[in-house]
């Protein structure tokens, strides 16, 4: 059974036998910095570390680190389902279909009924054609998507099938589209935030994220990183006052 660490119970870490780290990434962070931050911490040992599943810089939410003969599973967990909640604004686009570049597109919203939003969410649920924001880690020929759009150059991007298991509307407060969406791995909420607009013919963006479950892991169940950090380092003290009295 995989050693998955109780946050409410922590028990002793096992870092090289392979942990599995429920943590609630916050926002402004990227995946690969809560991953950076938990080596360092987890320094002198040297082992493995790695996330499954990228959670945008914007976005907060369940985000699985493996280490040790556990980082073997990341590809197991990356491959779940996920259920995300968060907020389309109509009536502005950005070019990154989030908060991470400015408006660039403003619309009247006026004239959007909440029946015609009803409609559009449940126009998703099924295999769905998707491409990737421009603003992505997609790599092309070597480079990130991001990098090329960043630089003004036009990003060429090819399609991919998703499944939406479902789209609800949780509440509506125009412009905000406040939702709940449970999809398949490799799904781009921002790409149906933008494309959501367009179907009202309208603009939007993704103007809030939060990933809530992976397969069987829920955030309700994922540790504060801070938190996270101070139970490693506790361990660590222990460990080096055990050491030095024997």
């Amino acid at each position: 059974m995989d050693s998955i660490q109780d946050k409410d119970n922590p028990g002793l870490f096992s870092f090289a036998e392979g942990e599995v780290l429920l943590v609630d990434k916050p926002l402004s962070w990227t995946s690969f910095d809560v991953v950076s931050k938990l080596r360092n911490t987890m320094k002198p040992l040297k082992l493995k570390v790695g996330h499954a599943g990228t959670l945008d810089p914007l976005a907060t939410g369940l985000l699985i680190i493996c280490t040790g003969k556990l980082t073997k599973k990341i590809d197991l967990f990356q491959a779940e389902d996920k259920e995300y909640t968060g907020t389309i604004t109509l009536g502005a686009s950005t070019p990154s279909y989030d908060l991470e570049t400015a408006v660039d597109h403003t619309f009247d919203y006026s004239g959007i009924t909440e029946e015609q939003v009803y409609a559009t969410a449940q126009s998703f649920v099924g295999e769905l054609e998707q491409y990737p924001p421009a603003h992505s880690a997609v790599q092309i020929n070597g480079e990130r998507a991001y990098e090329i759009a960043r630089r003004g150059e036009e990003v060429a991007l090819k399609s991919r099938k998703v499944f939406i298991h479902a789209f609800e509307i949780e509440k509506i407060i125009f412009p905000h589209v406040y939702f709940r969406i449970t999809c398949s791995k490799g799904t781009y909420i921002r790409s149906i935030a933008h494309d959501f607009g367009k179907r009202l013919h309208n603009g939007s963006h993704l103007s809030a994220l939060r990933r809530t479950r992976s397969g069987n892991f829920h955030v309700e169940d994922a540790w504060n990183l801070e938190k996270l950090i101070e139970a490693i380092r506790a361990q660590k003290t222990s460990w080096i006052s055990e050491t030095k009295m024997s």
